[in-house]
């Protein structure tokens, strides 16, 4: 396993592709009571806003448990390749925030659906984790 704090200008390449190709991640959120909640998700990696973005709808488990500001942990697999981010994350709902979000889904997924209530999470990441192979 390999551990990398963010140096935003200097991204390891085969991370950034790793983080760049269309893998579903798991999204790890914290309940009132402590608890783990894990979903699945898509999570777009912003390199020029320096952070990570997943969209979602205003009443979610996940932006709940996120709301107010909370740590966060998002995972993808492929096969023996992994990754993991962590870091803090806020819900925003200002519409050139969830924009941004949705471009950055759509660069890596598909576009969204139109959704009156989205919000989007952002992850100013802390940290990152991956197996010897990414």
């Amino acid at each position: 396993m390999t551990s990398w704090r963010p140096g935003w200008d200097a991204f390891p390449q085969p991370l950034l592709d790793f983080w760049t190709e269309r893998h579903l991640c798991t999204l790890t959120t914290l309940r009132p009571d402590g608890r783990p909640h894990v979903v699945p998700v898509g999570v777009a990696l912003d390199v020029e806003q320096r952070c990570a973005w997943v969209i979602t709808n205003d009443v979610s488990r996940k932006a709940r448990n996120v709301a107010g500001g909370g740590i966060v942990a998002a995972c993808q697999v492929d096969g023996g390749r992994w990754s993991t981010l962590e870091g803090h994350a806020t819900v925003v709902s200002d519409p050139a925030s969830v924009a941004r979000a949705c471009e950055r889904y759509a660069s890596r997924y598909r576009t969204p659906r139109e959704n009156p209530t989205r919000v989007a999470i952002r992850i100013e990441v802390e940290r990152f984790m991956s197996s010897s192979a990414v």
